[in-house]
């Protein structure tokens, strides 16, 4: 059997070649070999035609081994193989959101003499795919764990200006890629969440600035000078011993980062807000609500907030003795049930323009399991206060002060007259009295307690990009000191951030489960007699599901020849 070409001259003197499959039969008869046509498949320059041979062609390859392809004569030999298709996701996504445009263009202004967009690009996908240090991905990951076009060339030293070019053009770059990502994507900037978090570094001493506090770094801007970044303050992941920074980030209801910053390791959430509405002013967000948590509340924040009749969602403190603990949760009212998990209740607090409006929220599930955790702290409280009685007298200061002072038993306890200590049911009282609720508050009269509530618990989008920052992209640990690479560093992390939010959101799953998919697909050297061939599997079902789901096409199965 064999494909057959026959040709027919029409009378415009055009020929048109048609191709049909064909077999040879031998007739007993006449002695002589005929040919019968088995299927005709049509003309020979329609695509659709070319398009299902080479998907028989395919089918029939399937049915044999690749070694028994291979003509004998021939030395063809695999020389690598490297994973391939998460790469071309991640190229894609950052050539389609307009990255690659963005900061060429950007590059093109200081007339780098280096790829710095390729450099850049590496950088970020390596943090998405196998998060290291940067000597290790130029010693290892880029130049033995994959291969990328136009970083052939690139050496250390490049990817350290491509950090510094970074920090120098950060504001101007992330300006430009949120209003690409939001104008492709039509997302939502209507809420817009914020939250703060620590970054420790594995040092001793905190950094020393000038007598204004400032450090200067080399960036390509000329030098510019920074807050000494690297100082010892409120540790949010349990390291106040080691020095650190403060990160904040905006992201959208999606989970889109919008913008983040960088503080000294000292500052406190509540002073941040400022400079966060300032950055974001110029921004043109339209109508934006603006959602904190409780360490974003005072008094100078929610004036800020609220400066140019713009709105804010924040979460209030419950145990300061203030406004919320007096009045807010001391006014009786009914519950209205929004889930199972959510009863709202509206409390206002004042009258006319200066009224306040809280909404209590109660969580009956949560509260079951706060009353439970708590019966077992006294559990195990009494059972220390019974050693402790029964201790010897030289133990029981030592022992009393680290009962007093333990987070976890001391909110319970009080020393008598005759110094005993003794669990406060005055205080279990109270603790019970906050199980399950939480209060928000906001200046938006167009949103209803059942808004707000919903609206406050969407905060979890900004935890959820902490989790993936800390612990997928590890953001952590840092291998740098001077302030602008760790600005950089930072920023590369958010870059990264960002195309694996873009990627979830299309298909609808985690990047780690998309990755593992993609990584099937893979980019093969083929040397020969005649040269090398750089081709590309095929994308197996679940890669090639993923890619549908990004509408993008299959890689190109030839990446080179030489």
């Amino acid at each position: 059997m064999f494909l057959r070409e026959s040709s027919q001259r029409r009378k415009t003197g055009e020929t048109v070649t048609y191709l049909q499959f064909a077999e040879s039969l031998w007739d007993p008869k006449t002695k002589r070999a005929q040919t019968r046509i088995v299927y005709n498949f049509g003309r020979a320059d329609d695509p659709a035609v070319i398009e299902r041979l080479r998907r028989l062609a395919r089918s029939i390859l399937r049915r044999e081994h690749p070694e028994e392809l291979a003509p004998a004569s021939t030395s063809i030999r695999v020389v690598d193989c490297w994973p391939y298709g998460d790469l071309y996701v991640l190229n894609a996504l950052w050539d389609r959101l307009g990255i690659r445009a963005i900061v060429e263009n950007t590059a093109a202004e200081g007339r780098q003499r280096f790829p710095v967009e390729r450099a850049l690009f590496a950088l970020v996908a390596n943090r998405a795919t196998a998060p290291c240090s940067k000597l290790y991905c130029y010693e290892q990951w880029l130049r033995e764990d994959v291969r990328l076009v136009g970083t052939a060339d690139l050496g250390l030293h490049h990817l350290y200006r491509a950090m510094d070019f970074l920090e120098a053009h950060k504001d101007a770059i992330e300006q430009s890629v949120y209003f690409q990502v939001s104008n492709l994507l039509n997302l939502e900037v209507d809420i817009l969440f914020y939250d703060t978090t620590s970054l420790h570094f594995e040092v001793d001493e905190e950094d020393q600035g000038d007598a204004k506090g400032q450090v200067r770094g080399s960036a390509p801007s000329g030098g510019k000078r920074y807050p000494a970044p690297r100082k010892r303050g409120y540790s949010k992941n349990g390291r106040s011993d080691a020095p650190q920074v403060v990160i904040g980030l905006a992201v959208s209801r999606d989970g889109i980062p919008v913008r983040h910053w960088v503080f000294p390791g000292n500052t406190v959430d509540v002073t941040t807000v400022a400079q966060v509405k300032k950055d974001l002013r110029g921004w043109r967000l339209g109508r934006c609500l603006f959602v904190g948590d409780a360490g974003m509340v005072s008094a100078d924040n929610l004036h800020t907030l609220s400066r140019g009749g713009e709105k804010y969602l924040v979460g209030m403190p419950l145990r300061r003795g203030d406004e919320v603990t007096k009045e807010v949760l001391a006014r009786p009212g009914r519950y209205r049930t929004v889930a199972d998990n959510l009863k709202v209740k509206e409390v206002l607090v004042g009258d006319g323009e200066r009224r306040r409006r809280y909404v209590v929220c109660f969580n009956p599930q949560e509260a079951e399991r706060q009353r439970k955790h708590r019966e077992q702290v006294l559990a195990e409280l009494r059972a220390e206060l019974d050693t402790v009685a029964a201790g010897p007298t030289a133990a029981l200061s030592k022992r009393v002060s680290a009962l007093r002072t333990s987070g976890r038993y001391g909110a319970y306890l009080t020393l008598t007259r005759d110094h005993t200590l003794q669990i406060d049911p005055a205080k279990v009282a109270r603790a019970a009295r906050f199980d399950g609720k939480f209060v928000v508050h906001s200046n938006d009269d167009t949103l209803s307690p059942e808004d707000m509530a919903l609206g406050y618990k969407q905060q979890l989008r900004v935890e959820q990009a902490w989790r993936t920052l800390k612990s997928g992209l590890s953001l952590r640990p840092v291998f740098h000191w001077a302030p602008h690479r760790i600005h950089a560093h930072i920023a590369l992390t958010v870059l990264s951030l960002l195309l694996e939010r873009v990627i979830e959101r299309e298909c609808q799953d985690t990047w780690r489960n998309i990755r593992d998919d993609l990584r099937h697909v893979k980019l093969v050297q083929l040397a020969g007699s005649d040269g090398e061939l750089w081709q590309v599997t095929d994308p197996m079902p679940a890669a090639a599901r993923r890619l549908q789901q990004l509408r993008l096409p299959p890689p190109p199965p030839l990446l080179a020849v030489r």
